[in-house]
């Protein structure tokens, strides 16, 4: 018997150590504001599920996951959490600029005993890290995430992005520069949302 998680069934190991990635959170945004604080009370259902339904959304195989400006680690560490199991042999790699944060994606990393690493650089000045998938959740938008995902992922690769309301529209300003095929689906979390699944992504020729 498993437990579902934003569309995910994983197992009771998977269930607890979301349970303390949740309780990490709390406690470390008392000092660093990883979260906003008026989204404690529902942590779980806003940031846990909402972050889990885009493993949930990826492909089921994979040998490196890419997450780009992982905050306080939703999605990066929670679908970390979700792969140790899933997915043990795959690695995951955090990139996150702001020092305090990396500092404790690193502390979670080390105290769930994940399979991941974080990169304390701007997503930009990374070295290109050939990724299956790269993920992003409410990062920037999707014209300037492109160019952040094409560095990162691999050519046959995808990339998984949550987007709030005006996703439609960020598709259709993206693809005046960026060729990209396109499947979406709504978000569990809020029906105003949209997690895209992103592939084949090529510069428009000048």
């Amino acid at each position: 018997m498993g437990y579902d998680v934003g569309g995910v069934n994983v197992s009771r190991e998977t269930f607890d150590d979301l349970h303390r990635f949740s309780e990490l959170v709390q406690k470390w945004t008392a000092k660093i504001n990883l979260i906003s604080p008026s989204t404690v009370s529902s942590l779980w259902e806003r940031h846990i599920v909402d972050s889990a339904q885009i493993y949930a959304s990826a492909p089921k195989t994979y040998d490196k996951w890419v997450d780009i400006g992982s905050g306080g680690g939703f999605p990066g560490i929670v679908v970390a959490i979700i792969g140790k199991v899933a997915q043990p042999n795959a690695k995951f790699i955090l990139i996150e600029s702001d020092q305090r944060k990396a500092t404790f994606l690193r502390s979670a990393i080390r105290e769930l005993n994940l399979p991941a690493k974080v990169l304390a650089e701007r997503i930009e000045s990374a070295a290109p890290q050939d990724a299956d998938i790269v993920s992003a959740r409410a990062l920037s938008t999707l014209s300037m995430l492109l160019p952040f995902v094409d560095r990162h992922l691999k050519p046959e690769g995808q990339a998984v992005l949550h987007k709030g309301k005006r996703a439609r529209e960020e598709v259709a300003d993206a693809a005046i520069n960026w060729r990209f095929a396109l499947e979406d689906s709504t978000s569990l979390t809020d029906p105003e949302a949209q997690i895209l699944i992103v592939k084949g992504i090529s510069r428009v020729s000048e």
